[in-house]
């Protein structure tokens, strides 16, 4: 639930007709600033808001940018510029050392796992699979967009797997390494 949370304003923007760009960048917007307040009354760590915050600072450009000129080409790049804001945002959690995926993590692991290099790993490799899955999606949008066919059912299946692919590795890959790890216990 919280990778939908997380994605929620995203998703909003993929899925609102394109003609109405800047609403949906505003509505982007909104909805970030909401699950980051929401989060934060919650008592959720800035480290578990990352792509939130990234993601409301995205919105609230791109939402200047489409009021201020609704006939901008960035509106036709916006789907391929929006998975190449969430690779940055993971690649330089990656960077810095705060895998985005970190602080989701620790929302459903105990605190004593917190530390261990195994725990930081595994959001390592699943950080590093989400990024390389927008970087893809961004590319190929890219492509699909400058072929003009922005528009097209493969430009949605693209931007669908941006998204299912790298949660369906991370559900995977967290379940193999747990079965891993409680094999080595026994």
């Amino acid at each position: 639930m919280s990778y939908l949370r997380t994605f929620l304003p995203w998703i909003v923007f993929a899925v609102t007709p394109s003609g109405d760009w800047q609403w949906a960048a505003l509505a982007a917007l909104v909805i970030a600033v909401a699950v980051i307040a929401e989060q934060v009354r919650s008592g959720v760590a800035f480290d578990a808001l990352i792509i939130e915050a990234g993601s409301a600072v995205f919105f609230a450009v791109l939402a200047v940018i489409a009021f201020a000129h609704h006939d901008s080409d960035v509106h036709n790049y916006s789907a391929a510029l929006s998975a190449g804001t969430l690779a940055v945002i993971a690649g330089v959690s990656l960077a810095i050392g705060r895998p985005f995926t970190l602080g989701i993590a620790k929302r459903t692991t105990p605190r004593e796992v917190w530390g261990l290099t195994a725990f930081i790993r595994v959001n390592v490799v699943i950080t590093a699979v989400w990024t390389a899955a927008f970087v893809l999606t961004a590319v190929v949008l890219a492509v699909l967009e400058h072929g003009g066919h922005a528009h097209s059912t493969a430009a949605t299946i693209v931007q669908i797997a941006g998204f299912v692919v790298p949660m369906l590795f991370t559900v995977r890959y967290v379940a193999h390494v747990q079965a891993k790890a409680a094999a080595q216990t026994v």
